[in-house]
């Protein structure tokens, strides 16, 4: 079995046939991984249990002016001459450049077409969050309460004390280990929790959580004080997608469908996947089409505002830019070193207004207001976490801002 392939590859026969040989069919707890992840990734729904977000009835429109910006070079990690067309080519599967509120680049790959949903992973994290942004400003969430304000039962958790705040910046102390190459840890009994993945073979049913609440209400040990330091642990936005749930009276898909996804002019639907009881998974769950995430990313570059709608407000939008929590780490520091964390939003510099939206496997929305600039990158890398691959998607996004300025 090939490692992946490459857009310019044959591509692998994945789930081709009827039914499909058993060789080609999805292996059950690797199919989020290469090369399974070439056509799992727009073909969510085949895989686990979705739930729709719909759209609203009216899409709000986007101007074209394409340019041919395939050949826009740049120096590659690696020290090479590199292009944007090198880039496509290297496991991208959808790539969006908006600059002036125009659609100047948009190329489709490995399959995917305008009307693909592709799944975001931790992209999914500031789609979630700003959902919880408006619902702050309608005064439903205080982002200063304590989380067991909203959500009583976790007084008996390691979540105690902790403020929506602590949630929404990954600040609390919750001890949950991310580490996606260790089959025992927390993030790996959260697929299992989520319905994303069986339990290993052998594995005692009793030492799995059963569902994604499950495995919330289990985690009772703090390795910091709340506050004191930044962590990223995907755990702390599926917190958030029950609070806003239970804050809502409904699904956290009905929650992002009613209060983002209809009034940002979203043209198609968008789904998250669910566990047996329903609960979404809000940390990587929310599959989208290239032009609905960059729908997204133009809305909190217009400071809110889709067409003549206010769809988000321009108070979570300054404080995703400027609010300061003051803490970072150092992990996260070798590939922003100006960088912190704000909102379940990378910020580049703490300097500069521009965000970033980051999955693993090579999800992207990076938006740089000065620049008047969205640009939208889905992929199916070889590896949940490539510092090259990063890298060099980064560097073609500051060569195409140079090349517009």
């Amino acid at each position: 079995m090939t490692r992946s392939y490459r857009n310019s590859d044959p591509a692998l026969p994945i789930m081709q046939g009827a039914p499909p040989p058993s060789e080609w069919q999805l292996p059950p707890r690797d199919w989020d991984r290469a090369p399974w992840n070439r056509w799992s990734f727009q073909n969510i729904r085949a895989c686990v249990p979705t739930e729709n977000i719909a759209a609203g009835e009216t899409a709000l429109p986007w101007e074209s002016a394409p340019q041919d910006l395939t050949g826009t070079g740049f120096t590659a990690f690696d020290g090479s001459d590199m292009t944007l067309s090198d880039l496509l080519d290297a496991y991208t599967d959808g790539f969006l450049v908006a600059h002036k509120g125009r659609i100047i680049h948009e190329s489709y790959h490995n399959g995917m077409t305008r009307q693909t949903p592709h799944l975001a992973m931790s992209v999914s994290k500031s789609i979630t969050s700003t959902t919880a942004g408006v619902l702050i400003d309608q005064g439903l969430i205080d982002p200063s309460a304590p989380v067991t304000t909203y959500l009583p039962e976790l007084a008996s958790t390691a979540w105690k004390g902790a403020t929506v705040q602590h949630v929404l910046d990954m600040t609390t102390g919750v001890k949950f280990v991310e580490d996606y190459d260790e089959p025992d840890c927390d993030i790996a009994r959260l697929e299992v929790a989520s319905n994303w993945k069986p339990m290993p073979e052998g594995a005692n049913p009793a030492d799995w959580p059963a569902t994604t609440w499950a495995q919330i209400m289990s985690l009772t040990e703090c390795d910091a004080d709340h506050g004191a330091r930044f962590k990223y642990r995907s755990i702390e936005t599926d917190l958030l997608g029950v609070l806003i749930a239970r804050v809502t009276g409904g699904t956290l898909a009905q929650a992002i469908s009613r209060h983002l996804w209809a009034p940002m002019g979203a043209e198609h639907p968008a789904n998250v996947t669910v566990d047996r009881e329903g609960t979404a998974l809000a940390d990587g769950g929310i599959s989208a089409t290239l032009r609905d995430f960059a729908r997204f990313g133009q809305t909190m570059l217009d400071n809110g505002r889709a067409g003549k709608t206010q769809a988000v407000p321009m108070s979570w939008i300054a404080d995703v830019r400027s609010g300061d929590h003051g803490r970072f780490d150092d992990e996260s520091r070798e590939f922003m070193p100006k960088g912190r964390y704000r909102n379940m939003f990378w910020i580049r510099d703490e300097t500069q207004p521009i965000h970033f939206s980051l999955g693993i496997y090579g999800q992207f929305i990076y938006v740089s207001p000065n620049d008047d600039l969205v640009i939208v990158c889905l992929s199916t890398w070889p590896d949940a976490l490539n510092d090259e691959q990063h890298s060099n998607v980064v560097r073609a996004i500051d060569a195409i801002t140079a090349a517009l300025v």
